[in-house]
């Protein structure tokens, strides 16, 4: 509370003068009330004497404390300051000042007793005191404020700096960065030999051109569809206000049913344009990683996405997997042993890519090797009993992976590419090579060791690019039980050939086909037990609709929860006019689970990525520690509701 006590008191001894006289008329006509009047009146005198007397004192303290903050004895003024000064009370209330103070802030007027607040940003004055230095702009000035702690109060210096912050900001709004650009799918237009296809080619590099121009942005063509360019940090700031309406303009050009799409990757804060064009490049493999149609800004280390809400383009070119393919068989014969693996709670696709693997190894290499997963925590269970049937020694523990590892053995990594997700880390770290053969969107948190990484986001399964490379290597080792573990982790990553399904996927599917996958056999890899389908109906009906997204949460106790909620989140998309369905379940006492589906009218990968998980477009999912159901549900909701359809 404020003290205006000296402005206040002459007005009260005055009210306390004037109770003598109606005292004393009082005392006429009631002697007994009038002595008790009169006793007030002298009472209240006394205490308003004494409150002006300590708070007079109270004034002189803390001026007193102020110019022994600051001055040597031998100076007596605030006057001497050469900026200007403010002495406050402990409430921040102004007490003194000097006259550059009250010329540059109060406007020549008198300012004690009012709140220094205003002239410090509307900072309370204990928390300036807390930092000891703030900055604030007062009538067109940038000033250093200055905050000590003195006797029952506080003293605050001003120190001009304007010219220096504004030469600071231009700095820094000037600061350049570079970026590299590249269309996603536009070469699929200009291999098409329309005029349309080409008036649509011609059109998205123009649009690019113009949004360099409108921004002063320095654009240059490197090659076919690549582009370099150079911005200033004011540009960049006012682009991710907005989130880059380039990628929303650029996606409006539609040629044969499908949108153009555009990824760009930024180096920024860097010490040089050479270092800024580094990161570029990785900001930009990040960003066609995670599926292209987006920006990646690399920051110190940090990713930034804006974008990537565009459905994922199938490349129909395999020179990727063909060249990878050939150096995937040359890391294999250099190796004594080969290890296979996959994510934790394997599922049909990650056994499916594991099996197919080790068919490839043990029959067309003769390298021995062994598929490492927890067999106690899978949903493959029925795959892995009939892929084991005279082979025993196919799937090791953990442990057993573990001895078998060594600076000569060969690791595959299968249907994941994060440290965070392999089913055991001190194996990865204890092989001398790793090769990973993965399709899901690249996470920031990848492993950036592999010697090789086969990487096709847009491919609807990791079993799909296995079949891919089974096909350009060795076209004739799969048994039919391998082929139809691969022909299932394709149907499962599709839904049944219902989403990611491009013209390679159904190539696949024909090449497991003539190995002797029986469709009909794939199909029991799906059945489900009486007790699993009833819980799943169950989650199915306490579902509630946030923002055309279904969400259930499994409460209670549920047997073989992960494929339970996994089934129900694929069956929650059946529900009309909804774009994603999200299963939260408990795996222990301390973690909750989010499995997330969606058609890819919503990118999943994004709302899991901001609960601190990951995945695909279409299939995604999250671990949250130390919450429950009820507090991740909420959670889940808020990021629900903020999510922009495009």
């Amino acid at each position: 509370m404020k003290k205006r006590i000296w402005t206040v008191m002459p007005v009260v001894h005055l009210l306390t003068i004037l109770m003598v006289p109606m005292a004393v008329t009082t005392f006429i006509y009631n002697r007994i009330l009038g002595i008790i009047e009169f006793v007030v009146c002298v009472i209240a005198f006394i205490i308003v004497t004494v409150l002006s007397l300590r708070f007079k004192s109270y004034i002189r303290t803390v001026a007193a404390s102020a110019m022994a903050e600051c001055y040597s004895p031998d100076k007596k003024s605030l006057e001497t300051m050469k900026t200007p000064v403010a002495v406050c009370g402990e409430h921040g209330e102004i007490i003194a000042y000097n006259s550059r103070f009250r010329k540059n802030f109060l406007d020549n007027l008198e300012g004690e007793n009012n709140s220094i607040a205003p002239f410090i940003s509307d900072i309370e004055p204990e928390t300036a005191l807390r930092r000891s230095t703030i900055d604030t702009a007062f009538a067109n000035k940038r000033y250093t404020v200055f905050v000590r702690e003195i006797e029952k109060g506080m003293l605050f210096e001003f120190i001009d700096d304007t010219y220096l912050k504004n030469t600071a900001d231009k700095y820094h709004e000037t600061k350049k960065s570079v970026a590299l650009v590249v269309f996603d799918n536009i070469e699929d237009f200009s291999a098409e030999a329309d005029q349309e296809a080409a008036a649509a080619h011609l059109k998205a590099e123009d649009m690019l051109y113009r949004w360099a121009t409108k921004n002063s942005i320095l654009l240059r063509k490197l090659g076919e569809n690549r582009y370099i360019a150079v911005f200033e940090e004011r540009v960049l700031t006012a682009q991710t206000e907005e989130k880059f309406k380039l990628l929303d303009n650029i996606r409006g050009i539609i040629y044969n049913g499908r949108p153009a799409t555009l990824s760009i990757g930024i180096g920024h804060g860097c010490e040089s344009l050479t270092d800024s064009a580094a990161q570029a490049r990785k900001a930009l493999e990040m960003a066609l990683g995670r599926g292209g149609d987006q920006v990646a800004v690399l920051t110190n280390g940090d990713y930034t996405f804006y974008g990537g809400v565009a459905k994922g383009v199938e490349k129909t070119s395999k020179v990727k997997v063909r060249a990878i393919s050939q150096q995937i068989a040359e890391a294999i014969m250099q190796a004594d042993h080969v290890l296979i693996t996959g994510h934790r709670f394997s599922d049909l696709d990650c056994i499916g890519a594991a099996a197919g693997m080790y068919a490839l190894v043990t029959r067309k290499y003769h390298k021995p090797c062994n598929i490492v997963t927890d067999t106690d925590r899978t949903m493959a269970r029925n795959m892995i009993d009939r892929l084991r049937k005279g082979r025993r020694d196919m799937f090791v523990s953990l442990e057993r992976g573990f001895i078998l590892s060594g600076s000569r053995t060969l690791l595959i990594i299968v249907d994941t590419h994060s440290p965070d997700f392999i089913e055991s880390d001190r194996l990865y770290k204890n092989c001398g090579n790793v090769i990973i053969i993965d399709h899901h969107r690249r996470m920031v948190n990848y492993i950036d060791t592999a010697s090789l990484f086969l990487h096709e986001p847009n491919s609807s399964s990791a079993s799909e690019l296995v079949t891919e490379v089974i096909g350009y290597l060795a076209d004739d080792v799969l048994s039919h039980t391998e082929a139809e573990a691969l022909l299932a982790g394709i149907m499962l990553d599709t839904k049944n050939f219902i989403i990611n399904t491009g013209v390679r996927t159904f190539e696949a599917a024909a090449f497991l086909r003539k190995k002797g996958a029986d469709t009909v056999v794939v199909r029991d890899a799906f059945a489900n037990s009486l007790e699993n389908y009833r819980d799943k109906s169950r989650l199915v009906a306490s579902a509630q609709i946030v923002n055309h997204c279904a969400v259930t949460v499994a409460a209670g106790e549920i047997h073989n929860s992960r494929m339970v909620c996994a089934q129900a989140a694929d069956d929650l998309l059946s529900i009309q006019d909804t774009y994603a369905s999200f299963v939260i379940s408990a795996i222990d006492a301390h973690t909750v689970n989010i499995s997330a589906r969606s058609f890819g009218r919503m990118n999943v990968q994004v709302v899991m990525e901001s609960l601190g998980g990951g995945g695909h477009q279409t299939m995604a999912a999250a671990q949250l520690p130390d919450i429950s159901l009820e507090q991740a549900k909420d959670k889940l909701i808020d990021v629900i509701k903020e999510y922009e359809f495009n």
